[in-house]
């Protein structure tokens, strides 16, 4: 039987990432669709879906790969609980000075959620309102980030877990930083957030584990958020976590994407990191995501403390 969808690399360098072009809406029922798209996520990581659009082709296909969480924050919410808003508005967006260069809601390297225990499995994002020019989502596999590690590294690191702690202030970030920054203008959620951010407890997650699917190993840090590395937090660790997250963001396997109208991204967060460019400070930018639910299993909290999801702010 021929695949219902055309599958492409997206880009014949990169081992990878995949487009996937052709979808029929109304297979995503079929079991077989279904399971063939989570085979090459699986093996892909990244989806980039072509000629898709709406709201309910965006849910419908969310849920091929996984039960959808509810944003916990009603202020991220968009119409449906299940899609969270991701908006920059020139007149009160988070706007953040990139190497002098004012952008819109500019994001580091990170994987969401790794400032709390549970990691979300995912996510597809879509546009609904796209600036005319920046605008586009790096994405940075670990898997290929653990291959390219120098074997000295990873000797080193095996057994080590790398401690989290929730700030928005990319200006604080330590390890893996690509620009000099600093927040211009914040919205009143994020002041807020960062007004209290002793609330919000550290998180341990080890730095290496294995995809369940295929035992490839997975290269587990997240240079935004990261503090230290646990029982090393010291000059020494702190040097050994900087080099493997500069090696991390200096990856050559890196995709930028470009978004169009149409577009809809899948991403395995437990496996691929992301970023934002940012947006030109007086251009909108509207995108909507869902999340996908999922724990691997591998996080904790420090000193067992308590974590309340509706305290955050997903980035």
């Amino acid at each position: 039987m021929p695949q219902p969808f055309r599958v492409a690399p997206l880009r014949d360098d990169l081992p990878f990432g995949a487009e996937i072009a052709g979808l029929d809406p109304a297979t995503l029922s079929d079991p077989a669709v279904r399971q063939a798209l989570r085979d090459i996520w699986t093996d892909k990581g990244v989806l980039v879906f072509r000629g898709l659009e709406g709201e309910q082709v965006h849910l419908d296909l969310s849920r091929v790969f996984g039960t959808l969480v509810q944003h916990p924050t009603r202020e991220a919410r968009a119409e449906h609980p299940e899609l969270m808003t991701v908006r920059y508005k020139p007149e009160s967006g988070w706007l953040i000075a990139v190497d002098g260069e004012m952008r819109g809601t500019w994001l580091p390297w990170h994987s969401d959620l790794i400032y709390v225990d549970r990691i979300n499995r995912g996510g597809i994002l879509r546009p609904i309102v796209l600036p005319s020019q920046l605008g586009q989502t790096g994405f940075i596999d670990k898997i290929g980030a653990w291959r390219t590690l120098p074997d000295r590294l990873k000797q080193r690191i095996e057994g080590l877990s790398v401690i989290y702690k929730y700030d928005l202030d990319a200006a604080h970030q330590r390890f893996g930083r690509t620009a000099d920054v600093h927040m211009a203008r914040v919205s009143p959620d994020v002041a807020s957030i960062q007004a209290r951010l002793d609330d919000f407890p550290r998180v341990i997650h080890p730095m290496v584990y294995q995809q369940r699917e295929t035992g490839r190993k997975v290269l587990n840090v997240s240079p935004w958020f990261a503090v230290g590395i646990q029982g090393m937090e010291n000059a020494e660790g702190d040097a050994l976590l900087a080099e493997v997250a500069d090696h991390i963001v200096h990856s050559e396997e890196v995709y930028l994407h470009d978004w169009a109208m149409g577009d809809m991204v899948l991403w395995d967060n437990w496996r691929v990191l992301h970023s934002a460019t940012g947006c030109p400070p007086d251009e909108e930018r509207w995108m909507l995501r869902t999340t996908i639910e999922g724990d691997y299993g591998l996080g904790r909290t420090e000193a067992d403390a308590a974590i309340d999801r509706s305290d955050y702010i997903t980035v």
